[in-house]
């Protein structure tokens, strides 16, 4: 495909959250009255290999102006998560800490949480592990009393929970270990989702949270909603996203 065109593309799609594959193919088809609706699959099969495009949800897409969501991976994680392989290593697990989240946030939370997931039935195995291995103060999926009792005085709890089936994870390799994270679209569900646990991002904090998550990397909304069906919450996500949001997500959401 000529670069002339990929240039073109980008001008008429930067200033858009998001456009349509109708738009796409209305584009192209602007310069090439012809051009078959196959053809048009291989195009937007070769903008995104060459990363010019995104999707944000099924038959929607954006340019890849922003950048993926790449957390920095603390020592403490990193360690954490060697543990956990080393006893667990064909299990599914992920960890990831609400330190990354203060580049949302309007007000800066001293409150750090580590939060490692893993596979039904291999919690408790997990908390003993570890709590033989580290001096961290850990809990087993704490309860409502447990929280306003413990973690709300605790200085960095530990959270260990089930990784609910199919949850969006990634992997970053630090100093040669694969460590496992949830994507962005995952933590943004947690937050939603676990009121409780997450109680200091409740209220205003929640929208601008999500606002500039939003705004500094790219959604994928299929992703997101997707997994907060898996959780229970898609219907009060939809419904928090268009009260707040709507001016950012108003073709995301059907």
């Amino acid at each position: 495909m000529p670069k002339i065109f990929e240039h073109r593309l980008i001008e008429e799609f930067k200033e858009r959250d998001a456009f349509s594959r109708d738009e796409l193919y209305d584009f192209y088809r602007y310069f090439e009255p012809n051009l078959k609706e196959g053809t048009l699959g291989w195009r937007i099969y070769d903008l995104k290999k060459k990363n010019i495009i995104k999707s944000v949800k099924r038959g929607w897409y954006a340019i890849s102006y922003k950048p993926n969501y790449k957390p920095q991976i603390s020592t403490e994680l990193l360690k954490l998560s060697r543990a956990t392989k080393e006893y667990f290593n064909d299990i599914k697990y992920c960890l990831w800490e609400t330190s990354w989240l203060n580049e949302f946030l309007q007000h800066q939370s001293s409150k750090e949480i580590i939060i490692i997931e893993i596979e039904k039935g291999f919690e408790q195995d997990l908390y003993y592990r570890l709590k033989d291995k580290f001096k961290y103060e850990l809990y087993l999926n704490p309860y409502e009393k447990e929280i306003d009792l413990y973690i709300t005085e605790s200085t960095k709890p530990v959270v260990i929970k089930k990784l609910i089936t199919r949850s969006p994870l990634t992997k970053q390799t630090i100093k040669k270990h694969k460590i496992a994270t949830p994507q962005l679209e995952k933590i943004l569900v947690d937050l939603f989702s676990d009121e409780k646990l997450f109680y200091f991002y409740q209220g205003s904090e929640m929208t601008h949270l999500f606002e500039n998550a939003i705004k500094q990397y790219t959604i994928n909304y299929t992703r997101l909603f997707s997994y907060a069906k898996r959780r229970d919450r898609e219907s009060e996500l939809k419904s928090f996203l268009n009260n707040n949001l709507n001016h950012l997500i108003k073709d995301m959401i059907e």
